[in-house]
Parts: structure tokens; sequence; C-alpha cells
């Protein structure tokens, strides 16, 4: 779910109502929406553009420092869903937290920025937390779905999630990124049986990562594979979103 382009979401199991028929597992449709002048913002627009639901950025993306989130911008978030009613609401990790890294460097400071991203979110009491499993350039694929398991153990501990689930995206397979098969993600979660996690599907990412999805052959060949090895009831979101690099090109390119 890239700017304001469409995303469905799985209504939250803990917010779900008892209704009649099938109502309460309708999808919810968003955007991934802009958080300039507040964070509550993205929930004023999110109304506005009538969306069902939205995905944020808690925090500058491209950044290893944040701004502390005030009693008041976090007050004032809450007011404001619960006024709009927008749900569920899903926060983007940053985009330079690498889960799998061989550096120890660079994992450690993923380790400390992913635990602020929980926190942001738990704080916030959002629904979802996105994040991308890593690279594991200079490991095999193997250690780094090892590495990224453990490091999301580490970055969790003694933290009290309550509502808050953690979906791993899958990855194009860019620059050695684990995640561009399902079967990773499946590896990943079987490794966490503790931490409530969950799995966010990205189209564009899928598509260049080698599922033919343009066909609806290859869509339900796909959704199939999802169905066997994620399971169905694990995918909380899925991103919509047009691919700019072509089919099985391992390129992480949108075009939005």
């Amino acid at each position: 779910m890239t700017r304001r382009s469409p995303s469905l979401t799985k209504p939250p199991s803990h917010s779900t109502k008892r209704r009649s028929g099938n109502q309460s597992r309708k999808p919810r449709i968003g955007a991934h929406l802009p958080i300039k002048g507040g964070l509550h913002e993205a929930l004023l627009l999110g109304t506005e553009l009538g969306c069902d639901a939205i995905q944020i950025f808690s925090r500058n993306p491209r950044g290893w420092m944040a701004k502390p989130l005030t009693k008041e911008a976090i007050d004032l978030f809450r007011k404001t869903r619960k006024r709009t009613k927008i749900s569920p609401v899903l926060i983007h990790a940053n985009y330079l937290i690498n889960l799998a890294a061989a550096d120890e460097l660079l994992l450690a400071k993923s380790i400390v920025s992913f635990r602020e991203e929980v926190e942001r979110a738990i704080l916030l009491g959002v629904d979802y937390l996105v994040v991308h499993p890593g690279s594991a350039r200079g490991a095999c694929e193997t250690d780094g779905i090892e590495t990224c398991a453990r490091t999301l153990h580490l970055a969790c501990k003694g933290l009290r999630l309550g509502r808050l689930r953690i979906l791993l995206e899958n990855t194009a397979g860019q620059g050695e990124c684990i995640g561009h098969r399902f079967e990773h993600l499946r590896a990943i979660m079987n490794r966490c049986p503790k931490l409530p996690l969950g799995v966010c599907i990205d189209t564009a990412h899928s598509f260049t990562a080698g599922y033919d999805i343009r066909e609806e052959e290859g869509l339900e060949a796909t959704i199939a594979i999802i169905r066997r090895i994620v399971g169905v009831k694990n995918v909380h979101a899925v991103h919509f979103n047009d691919s700019r690099a072509p089919y099985n090109s391992r390129v992480d390119r949108h075009w939005h």
C-alpha cells in the first residue's frame, strides 16, 4: 500500500463483532496516507477519501533517528481514530531496518529501531505493524531467516504487544532480500510461535519475485500457493501495487 494506492485488509480479530452472515469478514479498503501536520491528519484525510482503513509511517521512514511521540500527539491520534472509526490502522516500519542483516552494526541498529517502531505502534493503539524481513547479503537465505526470527524476538522482548500484530511483507528479492518466496515467511513464523505474526502481501513484489499474477490462471495458482504455505488466515493485509519492473526481475520498483 503506497501513497494513496489501494489496499485491502481484514478486520482485526479483536475488534470484529458478531454479525449476521459474512458481514464481519468484509474486506476493508484504504490507502497509505501522509502524516504532514500530525499523525491524526492521516485519519481525517482517510475519512475525506472514504477509506475504511489506512496505513501510515509514524516517523521518517528513511532515517534512524525519530522524535519521541508526545502525549498530546498520542491522545489526539487515539481520539481522532475513535471519532472517524477508521479500522484497521497499519504502521509501516522504517525502510532502513534490516532484520536479517549479517553485518553486526546494522543488525544492532535495526533491533533498536524496530523496537522503537513496536513501542510507537503500541502507544498509538494501532492494529498492525508492517515490516520487510530484510536482506541476507553476506550470508545464505537460511541464515537470514534465522537472523530475522531471532531479531524479532530480541526487539519484542519484554514488551506487551496487546492488540498489535506484526506483519511480514513479502519482497521482490532485490539485493538478496529474504521474503521473496512465501516459504521464507512461513519459516520465520514457524520460528516465532509465541509472537503475534502475520503476513502482508504486496502484489508488485509478488510479480517481480516470480509469481505471475497478470492473468486469472496465474493469480489463482498464486493464491493456491499462499493458501498451502502461509495460510489465508495469516494474511491480514494486501498492498495492491502495479510494478514498473518486469516479471521475475527481482527488482523492487512500484508504479503508482
